[in-house]
This record gives C-alpha cells, structure tokens and sequence, in this order.
C-alpha cells in the first residue's frame, strides 16, 4: 500500500481507539464516521470488527484518498465515502447506531463543532452512541504541556481552530439529547468520550 496517502497521525493510538470501540459498539450495527481523513481509521476497525458497517464521510478533497484505502483494503463492510461538511448539513435520512470522529473538534472551528453535535444528535438512533476523539481541556486547563503547545501551534495556524474545553462540549451535547457516559483517558493526552443518545428524546432539526 505504499502508493496509498498515509497519514502517520492515523496509525499513531489507532490500537488503543480500537479497544474502546470494539467494547462501546458491542452489538451496534452502523457506524458513521465524521471526517474519515485518509480513510485509514475506517479501514483499521473495520477490519477487526466485521460485524459493523462503517460508513465513511468528509469533504470532496479527502474522498480519493478513502477510495484508494477502501479499494486496497477488499473489505465489504466500508462503505465508500459521503460528502459531508457539518456546517452546511441538514436534515438526513439515514439513522445510525454509532457516530465516531476523531481529531475533528479542534480543527474545526466553534461553530462547527456546534454543528457537528447537532448533525450527531440527528443522525443517531435513540440509544445510539457518539464516540469522540482527540485532545481536550477539562476544567479549563490542558491535561499535558504537549497540548498546550499543540494549541498554540494550531492558533498561529488559524486563530479559529484550538484545542476545546471538554465542558463546552458536553453542555452542547445534553441541549441535544446527548448523555455523556463514559471519558477514557488515551494516550498521548487525549481523551475518548462516549455520549448516548437519549431514548426518550426525538431526533434534533436545529
């Protein structure tokens, strides 16, 4: 697979991620991935989880390097990849029992995280689960000086991307129906937090 786009940040943790999944998606059937990168995330669980469908999804930039990783990968349960930018999405059909993102919220900016909670709380099936991933502050402070400086550096890039406060997050998921149930702590000082979709609430249009 050489010739195929590589993103080192993708392997790096992939193990680790997959060990929560694999416990968390436990009888979940679809998976639905917000901003699948190079598509290798989707491919590495996939592949050791073939009782999920994981449907993969980003911008149009993105998506030839998920076709090359789907179509090296020969696995039937990755779903080629769906144009999706969660600050212009709106209402969608499809319901899923599982969301996963990874290393999506800090380089996003606000209102796109905003967005994307929103876009998850209307994709999700009632007990469906979110699955998020990357670095965080909670309680307003960075749990490592690597992510600090990480911050730093992604605000020199771009002043709207940053490192978001856990809290932040949540507040905005439990607006939308979104029990937080459990944080992981990961390496590399990134957390992995899980919310369930409320039984009892309808699916968000806002």
């Amino acid at each position: 697979m050489s010739t195929v786009p590589n993103a080192p940040a993708a392997v790096r943790n992939r193990d680790a991620i997959l060990q929560v999944i694999r416990t968390e998606l436990y009888g979940k059937q679809q998976v639905f991935e917000i901003g699948s990168g190079t598509g290798q995330h989707a491919i590495h669980f996939a592949a050791a989880l073939p009782e999920l469908t994981w449907q993969t999804s980003d911008l149009a930039d993105n998506h030839p390097a998920i076709h090359h990783w789907i179509s090296e990968s020969g696995l039937a349960n990755v779903l080629e990849p769906k144009f999706l930018d969660v600050s212009e999405a709106g209402e969608t059909a499809e319901r899923y029992t599982a969301v996963f993102s990874a290393n999506t919220s800090h380089i996003m900016n606000k209102s796109s995280v905003m967005d994307m909670v929103a876009y998850v709380s209307r994709s999700l099936l009632p007990n469906g689960k979110f699955l998020l991933y990357g670095p965080f502050r909670v309680g307003g402070r960075f749990n490592g000086d690597s992510n600090a400086r990480f911050d730093q550096s992604l605000r020199a890039q771009d002043p709207s991307m940053g490192i978001r406060d856990l809290e932040w997050i949540d507040d905005m998921a439990m607006l939308k129906g979104l029990v937080q149930q459990r944080t992981y702590a990961m390496p590399a000082n990134n957390l992995l937090v899980v919310w369930m979709r409320d039984e009892g609430e309808g699916n968000d249009t806002a």
